[in-house]
């Protein structure tokens, strides 16, 4: 089991945060992104965050947008599409989302058809 399976979302959630703002983005616009692919509206995040739920238990009382699958690409050299763990992929994708959006790309949302 990999590490980031018991790490708690809100661990990272300041990681995505810091990274969309040196790019000129926002922490909405972030919310936006895990709302799409999750389900998950601001106040539900904000419980997942102040409970530490980890992305186990995150992604498993999640509503994955059932487009997720469209989501394409390489994060850290590993194509999203290809990743065998059902978890670990839907890490990806979330991962995959906030890259493009830091990489300033047309909503990343729409992209894969919002």
């Amino acid at each position: 089991m990999s590490r980031i399976f018991t790490a708690t979302v809100a661990s990272v959630y300041p990681l995505y945060i810091a990274k969309l703002e040196r790019k000129g983005h926002t922490k909405a616009e972030l919310d936006r992104v895990i709302e799409w692919l999750t389900g998950f509206d601001e106040a539900a995040l904000e419980k997942h965050l102040e409970a530490g739920t980890t992305f186990e238990d995150f992604f498993a009382a999640a509503r994955l947008n059932p487009k997720a699958k469209l989501i394409k690409g390489v994060v850290c050299g590993v194509r999203v599409e290809d990743v065998e763990d059902p978890l670990m992929q839907k890490i990806r994708y979330l991962d995959k989302l906030v890259d493009e959006l830091a990489k300033g790309k047309a909503d990343p949302c729409a992209r894969v058809g919002a």
